[in-house]
């Protein structure tokens, strides 16, 4: 008789289909006791025995099944006890991870072969084995927690190891940053003390500033306050604008180094340089005096002119005769009075004004004759008539130098818009136009200029001036340069460009020429200015007489 057994493969795909979920969740199993390891050895071999003998495929008879039944029935006893009778596992991991599965997988198998060949309990056994599987996986999760619990402590260890060291690290980074932070802190600190303590010194680039003084040619004074660095074009416009005046290039202004010698204010340079003490007083004059005054557009410019030729006269710079005196006097009285009112203008109303450096009681009579005549001029007309016939003077727009010449008599170098001009005891004794004279120049304190061959000459003369110093020289060679240049030129020649030890001066002029200065003058449109005319300048006398 034959019994039908499942075959070895039969029982393995048994035990994969009933033990994969179970199989899982028991990772490892703790080491038992020696007695158990015996027992369960002994019946995995068994196990094994019967299921390596070929199994016929022909039904068996049931006398053998039974004997084969109770066979392994009493083989795997001790399979089935409760679970209170055995021993408790150990927590300790005794084995390897191997042993344990693969003493769980034949332990399943041995199960599933004890199931196959017993269907009558196989309730019995299903409880049993769900009981086991229950403990195993009760046992194999504390094991499980315990070997977590010892990972995860062993890895915490560096971990906390690790953090500590970078949390030294970090605490170390912020000391030295916090350091950093101080340190351009006091930096900050150190150069915003160090930053007020400079500004007194620096302070003059933004704070620093001159007050300048202008005294106008009606006696008036202008004051403005300029950069110390300023150039001298920047206040030239400034008085310009405060006077109304478009025709400025004839004009410029005056600073005296000493009460004799007297400079004029180069636009083109700052001031700082050319003035060297404070505080910076300058005068409004004119610079150019022009030829025919009738060509100037506006009567405001002519009447700035007046007042400068005025001044000349009254202080002795214009001489005149007594005639000419009287004339002019009569047409400042017309031009800053109005027609003669003989209840307003008594006998005495002459003496007030100065009209010559040495004014008689004869002079004032003549004058007060001269203006009776004058009746119905207006100023504008009266100042046009006043500079006819100051032009006519033979020293009028002549800038004087003093000067000696070869053989050391003294003497005064004229400059005009006509040339260079010689005078001895105010005689005029010699001329040299500007289209005779070649070159001028100045080496120390002489002053020489270069004339072309008369007729009857053949080669050029030089001709030298002695002068008091050498700041004298330079500056009549300056005037006589800018006399030139606006009077003879149509526009003003540019500077010599630098080269490698040049000798000589680069000065050249740099405003408008008379020429430009025409052209610009016609292409004025506005209305002509309004402008108070103010008295000239009054002598205070004595009620003696």
């Amino acid at each position: 008789m034959t019994t039908e057994v499942g075959s070895e493969t039969e029982v393995k795909k048994d035990s994969e289909q009933l033990g994969p979920d179970k199989a899982k969740e028991k990772p490892e199993e703790a080491s038992e006791t020696p007695e158990n390891q015996k027992s369960r050895e002994t019946s995995t071999e068994e196990a094994q025995d019967s299921s390596s003998v070929p199994a016929p495929t022909s039904q068996s008879s049931p006398s053998s099944q039974k004997k084969e039944k109770t066979s392994s029935e009493s083989k795997g006893i001790s399979r089935f006890l409760p679970p209170w009778l055995k021993k408790q596992k150990s927590y300790t991991l005794a084995g390897t991870k191997d042993d344990t599965k693969k003493r769980t997988a034949g332990e399943e198998q041995v199960v599933e072969e004890s199931e196959c060949r017993s269907p009558e309990g196989v309730a019995q056994r299903k409880k049993s084995l769900e009981e086991a599987a229950a403990e195993n996986q009760h046992n194999a999760k504390a094991h499980d927690k315990e070997e977590k619990d010892s990972v995860s402590s062993a890895e915490t260890q560096p971990a906390k190891e690790d953090g500590k060291e970078r949390e030294v690290e970090k605490v170390a980074e912020e000391k030295e940053e916090k350091q950093e932070e101080k340190e351009k802190e006091t930096k900050e600190v150190q150069t915003a003390e160090i930053k007020p303590e400079n500004i007194p010194q620096k302070s003059p680039k933004k704070i620093k500033t001159v007050q300048c003084k202008v005294v106008l040619l009606d006696g008036t004074e202008y004051s403005c306050d300029l950069e110390k660095r300023a150039k001298g074009q920047v206040l030239f416009d400034k008085v310009c604008e405060h006077l109304n005046l478009l025709e400025k290039d004839y004009f410029g202004l005056l600073f005296y180094e000493n009460s004799e010698q007297k400079n004029w204010l180069d636009s083109s340079k700052e001031i700082k340089r050319q003035i060297r003490s404070l505080p910076w007083v300058f005068t409004f004059n004119v610079k150019f005096y022009p030829p025919d005054p009738s060509q100037l557009t506006e009567d405001i410019t002519r009447y700035f002119l007046c007042l400068q030729l005025r001044q000349d006269i009254a202080s002795g710079r214009l001489p005149c005769s007594f005639v000419t005196h009287a004339l002019l006097g009569s047409y400042t009285l017309q031009a800053e009075l109005g027609d003669h009112d003989p209840e307003e203008h008594r006998s005495d109303y002459i003496s007030e004004f100065q009209f010559a450096p040495n004014q008689t009681q004869e002079m004032e009579e003549k004058v007060a004759e001269l203006h009776k005549t004058h009746r119905g001029l207006t100023p504008a007309q009266a100042d046009s008539q006043f500079l006819e016939n100051a032009k006519r003077l033979s020293m009028y727009g002549v800038d004087l130098h003093h000067a000696k010449d070869s053989e050391g008599v003294d003497i005064m170098l004229g400059v005009c818009a006509n040339g260079l001009l010689i005078y001895k005891d105010r005689l005029r004794i010699n001329r040299f136009a500007w289209p005779k004279i070649l070159k001028i120049s100045y080496k120390r304190s002489n002053f020489y200029i270069k004339v072309r061959p008369a007729e009857l000459e053949q080669f050029e003369s030089t001709i030298g001036f002695k002068l008091p110093n050498h700041r004298a020289a330079k500056r009549l060679w300056k005037v006589c340069v800018e006399h030139h240049t606006f009077f003879r030129l149509v526009s003003p020649e540019q500077p010599p460009k630098a080269k490698f030890l040049t000798l000589g001066s680069k000065f050249r002029y740099s405003g408008r020429t008379q020429a430009q200065t025409r052209q610009a003058s016609n292409l004025i449109d506005r209305p002509a200015p309004y402008f108070e005319r103010t008295s000239s300048k009054r002598v205070s006398r004595s009620l003696d007489g």
